[in-house]
């Protein structure tokens, strides 16, 4: 019989201070993982961990800035003292800029490659090396990276975020084939995530009514609800138990996949 349960495991999620990050969070935590924060937020972060802590659970704060190496290196070992290793790694940091491709700013760009591409595969380079055979941790485990659903289907406004998201899948799959190959004993997947309405779901409807794609924002958000078949948008949960799935003994035999949790919106 097979179990959602993560008693005993230790993981990091990036980008855990607030909306998705610190549901997912959470959820592991609900599960029975210590939990170590990761973030450039440190007041919230500090703050989500204490609220972590309340309900009874192991959660610390680390500062991290995915886009660079001696800061995840810092967090990884950081792991080990704070919550006494490191097996699920959850990718999550990421940033959206809303723009039309006719106005795209360079800088803008930029910052959506070095936090969504760089940060996730910087990520994994980490997450792999702690967790191989040898490495700091070095029992194996789990790495989910949150790609979107923005990665399977043409929206407008969001070209560039939605080039980050594919890049994020094709990391994952070669990750996967590295690990199993080398004998890592890590599985690596990824989720694609509906539209939800966290502070960066509900500014995108924002942005795309200012950009003049949707005549409102309540337009914009009923784009999308129209294009899911499940009639809904997300929720953090949602997002959630999909990864404490793909962290659990329940997924032991997937490898390389990208989950869809979009209600349908990306089939």
């Amino acid at each position: 019989m097979t179990s959602y349960q993560l008693t005993g495991r230790k993981a990091l999620v990036t980008g855990g201070a607030r909306g998705l990050g610190a549901g997912m969070a959470e959820a592991l935590a609900a599960a029975g993982a210590a939990v170590l924060i990761g973030d450039v937020l440190e007041e919230e972060g500090k703050q989500t961990a204490q609220a972590l802590r309340d309900t009874g659970a192991t959660a610390e704060f680390v500062p991290l800035d995915v886009t660079d190496d001696e800061s995840w290196a810092a967090a990884v070992s950081t792991a080990a003292d704070a919550i006494g290793g490191l097996d699920i790694l959850v990718n999550n940091a990421g940033i959206e800029i809303t723009s039309l491709i006719t106005e795209l700013d360079p800088a803008d760009v930029r910052k959506m490659l070095d936090v969504n591409v760089l940060g996730t595969a910087l990520g994994l380079k980490h997450g792999l090396r702690a967790m191989r055979p040898g490495g700091a941790a070095g029992g194996g485990g789990s790495i989910i990276s949150v790609a979107s659903v923005a990665a399977t289907i043409a929206f407008p406004g969001i070209s560039v975020y939605s080039a980050t998201k594919s890049a994020i899948d094709r990391l994952t799959r070669v990750a996967a084939a590295e690990s199993g190959k080398l004998g890592y004993g890590v599985r690596v997947n990824c989720i694609y995530p509906g539209l939800t309405p966290t502070a960066m779901g509900n500014q995108l409807a924002v942005d795309c009514a200012e950009l003049g794609l949707f005549p409102s924002v309540e337009a914009a958000v009923g784009a999308v609800v129209e294009l899911t078949p499940l009639g809904r948008l997300g929720q953090v949960d949602d997002m959630a138990d999909a990864v404490v799935f793909l962290a659990s003994d329940a997924s032991k035999f997937i490898t390389g996949a990208g989950l869809p949790v979009d209600g349908g919106m990306g089939m």
